[in-house]
This record gives structure tokens, C-alpha cells and sequence, in this order.
């Protein structure tokens, strides 16, 4: 019995207030990624307050009466709760809010507080994995966190505001301004890890260079847009796919299969979302560089989302961020089996083919529509392939496997000094090969 209560998701509700300025569109978009955001986080939605307001309230983010309604509801289900799982945990604010808002809105509502920012926080502490990037959250999550100590203090009460020193009244240092102090050394520290990680960072950044010249493309997109699924697609790897938002967060790279020439790399890079913390979009730089140092990006989007555009804008706006606006890219519209029956997945096909002519409408579980995306992504690294000829005396076939790894052979044929072939590949490959069997001639 205790097992089953364990497993079962903590339950919360939804606080928002819509401004004149946003659409309802826009509005109900932003409600379903927060709830989103909730259920990665481990959260069951149970109801969800709306408020429409020319600004929001200085004091508590919601008004007065939008307070008491949601404190009324706590209460009301609390009264038929059977164990302390069935309690409410937490209001879910989906917006970023000041800490004297939130202190004075839970005490309002009578139950904890998140922002939006605190829950994306806290989604990228969970499922951070190499040092760099856990390090790199660790430092947002402080930095989101010291200015909210006082007022954390204030609702701790008079005995964790001051705490004596060996001086007298006075000379004390107070338990906020103490874990100021912690928070600040312990930031400092962070750092410093990270700048002892730039060596390691400067051999990935050279590896990197190296799969570009290789040929390697970067998937790019909102999150849950389908990426990981893509990728397992195009590179038959076992990566994590998961119905969650940020279900994977550090980079995966792995080979296009089935390998063709050039042998083209394939890495996944964080999802994108609206309103990310601005400290994160920094500290995931290492991730994002992936896209800056791809040779091609394919830019996924959720053909079934009604808000695709506005995720749209929100990667467009990100790869400009990072300088990876100049990257040539593939828009690939995903989950198109996800629209409709055939019909409605025609229109929706056809209507986005003629707004971006040069886009890709797919679903990822789809193998025809797979090897669709394969050619195209094939197309764009061999449309500046040259063709040579190559020679390669008796003495030296052991160099023949270097050939077939690194062009394309379109004829070979064979007489008494050796074999010739002729190929397609890449101009400086074709240089290197050409430089590499004259000196052992």
C-alpha cells in the first residue's frame, strides 16, 4: 500500500493571469506546456485558475478574490483527501514572479508555490547527466534562488532571522545573509569547476570541427517536437524517447544509417521552449554549440501543435541567440499522422508545403517518410561532391579500404600495375587521398 502511494504522481493546480495583450491562442498554448512541464516534474494537474487583468497584482500576482477562490479549493479538497498524498503539494504559477509575490501568494493560498522558471529549474536539475551541464544548472538554480532567501526567512519567522554571534546583540549574522554568503562561495566554486572542464570542452569543440568536416547535422526544435524519436529514426540508436518536455538534455551523437558518402554525424541538442530562463539558455551554450558547429540543421516542429508558429519563432529566436542563424536548415514538419484521418493530414500537408515550399512533412514512425528525409539530407552533402580518378599500385591495396570509407566508387577496374578507380567525393578528401598515395608511390 505504501508502495502505491509512493508511485502515485503529487497532485497541484494551475494559476495564470491573461494580460490584453496576449490571445487566447497564445494564452491556452503557454496553460498546456505548463501542464506539460508539471507531469515531467511529476505533478497531476487537478484544476487550473484563470484571470484576466490589465496587470498583474504587485502584491500576490493574482487579485484578491482569485487568492481566496484557489485557498477555498485547497481547503475543500483537503477535506476529502484520505493521506497526506492526496493533498494538494503545490500552485503552479505560469508566469516568472517576484519572491515577494510568491511569499505573500502562498500564504494566501495556504500551499506552496512554483513559477514557471522555479519548474524548469528544477525539470533540468533532475535530468542533468555530464558534469558541465549539472554544474552549469546548479549555478542558475543559485542565482534564481539567493534573491528569494528573504523572503523565504520571513516565512520561516522571527527564529531563522538572526542568528548570534560571539559579539553580542548585534554582531550576529542573520541566516540570510549567511546562505547569501554560502550560495555566493559556493557559485564561485561552480565556476571554477567549469573552467577546469574548458580543456575537455576545447578537445570536444576539436572533435566537433572534425565531424564537420565529416559532414554533420544537428537536430534543432521545441521541445517534445519529436526529436528524439527522429533520431532514433535516422541512426537505429537506442536514445531515450519519452512523452516529456526536456526528457533529454545532453547532447547524443551517432552515425546516419545506413552509412552512405560522406559519413554523415547526427546530434540531438536541448529542446527549446518559450520564457526559458535566461541563465539556462547560457549554461546549455556547450549543448547548443552542437547546432552552431553542424554543417546542416534540421529544425523539427510539431505539425499537430496549433502553436507550432510561435515555437517556431521561439527556435528561430534562440539559433539567432547562439549565431547559428546562417546554418543552412531543413524545416521538418513531425507528427503529421498525428493531425487527422488522410484526409485533414493532405490539407495540413499541402497548406504547409505551399508557406515553406522547401519543408519536409513526415512522421518520424513512418519508414517511407524516414527514408525520405535520409535522401535529402544525403542531397545536401553530396550536391558539392566532385568526381576524380585514382590510382593505387599493387604494393599499396592496403590503402584500398580508405577509398570506400571515405568516396563514392563508380567504377573500378584493374590491369598489370594496379587498380583504378573512379569516384565521387569531396574535394579536399579527393586532395588528401591524392597527396597520401603519391608519397608511398
Amino acid at each position: 500500500m505504501q508502495k502505491e502511494t509512493q508511485e502515485k504522481p503529487m497532485r497541484a493546480v494551475v494559476a495564470a493571469v491573461q494580460l490584453p495583450s496576449v490571445t487566447d491562442l497564445e494564452f491556452d498554448a503557454s496553460l498546456t506546456e505548463l501542464r506539460e512541464l508539471a507531469k515531467t516534474l511529476g505533478y497531476e494537474v487537478v484544476q487550473t485558475f484563470i484571470q484576466k487583468r490589465t496587470n498583474f497584482d504587485t502584491t500576490a500576482y493574482l487579485g484578491i478574490g482569485k487568492r481566496e477562490e484557489i485557498q477555498q479549493y485547497i481547503n475543500y479538497d483537503a477535506e476529502s483527501a484520505e493521506t497526506e498524498a492526496d493533498l494538494i503539494a503545490a500552485v503552479l504559477v505560469d508566469h516568472e514572479i517576484s519572491p515577494s509575490q510568491a511569499r505573500n501568494l502562498e500564504k494566501d493560498v495556504g500551499c506552496a508555490v512554483m513559477d514557471r522558471t522555479m519548474v524548469i529549474l528544477e525539470i533540468f536539475h533532475r535530468n542533468a547527466r555530464s558534469p558541465a551541464a549539472r554544474a552549469q544548472v546548479e549555478i542558475a538554480r543559485l542565482g534564481y534562488m539567493a534573491p528569494r532567501l528573504r523572503e523565504m526567512a520571513k516565512l520561516a519567522g522571527p527564529q531563522g532571522r538572526q542568528r548570534s554571534g560571539t559579539g553580542g546583540r548585534g554582531a550576529g549574522e542573520s541566516h540570510t545573509e549567511l546562505d547569501r554568503r554560502k550560495i555566493r562561495d559556493r557559485i564561485a566554486e561552480l565556476q571554477m569547476e567549469i573552467i577546469a572542464m574548458e580543456a575537455d570542452r576545447k578537445i570536444q569543440r576539436s572533435r566537433r570541427q572534425e565531424r564537420r568536416s565529416q559532414a554533420s547535422v544537428a537536430l534543432v526544435g521545441y521541445t517534445n517536437a519529436g526529436k528524439s524519436t527522429l533520431m532514433r529514426a535516422l541512426t537505429g540508436s537506442e536514445v531515450l524517447v519519452a512523452n516529456k518536455l526536456f526528457a533529454t538534455l545532453d547532447t547524443t551523437v551517432r552515425v546516419l544509417q545506413p552509412e552512405s558518402v560522406p559519413r554523415v554525424l547526427v546530434s540531438d541538442t536541448v529542446g527549446f521552449i518559450k520564457n526559458l530562463p535566461h541563465g539556462l539558455v547560457a549554461s546549455f551554450k556547450s549543448t547548443l554549440d552542437e547546432a552552431l558547429d553542424a554543417s546542416l540543421l534540421l529544425h523539427v516542429i510539431d505539425a499537430s501543435d496549433p502553436g507550432f508558429e510561435r515555437q517556431l519563432e521561439v527556435t528561430n529566436d534562440v539559433l539567432e541567440e547562439i549565431s547559428a542563424q546562417d546554418v543552412p536548415r531543413i524545416r521538418v514538419f513531425n507528427k503529421i499522422d498525428h493531425v487527422g484521418d488522410a484526409e485533414a493530414q493532405a490539407e495540413c500537408e499541402a497548406a504547409l508545403k505551399a508557406k515553406y515550399p522547401s519543408c519536409i512533412v513526415m512522421s518520424a514512425r513512418r519508414p517511407d517518410d524516414v527514408t525520405r528525409l535520409h535522401q535529402a539530407i544525403m542531397t545536401f552533402f553530396q550536391q558539392d561532391l566532385i568526381e576524380d580518378d585514382l590510382f593505387l599500385p599493387w604494393s599499396t591495396q592496403q590503402l584500398r579500404s580508405e577509398i570506400y570509407e571515405s568516396c563514392k566508387v563508380l567504377e573500378e577496374r584493374a590491369d598489370a600495375d594496379g587498380a583504378y578507380f573512379r569516384v565521387r567525393g569531396d574535394a579536399e578528401v579527393l586532395k588528401n587521398l591524392h597527396e597520401k598515395f603519391d608519397q608511398v608511390q
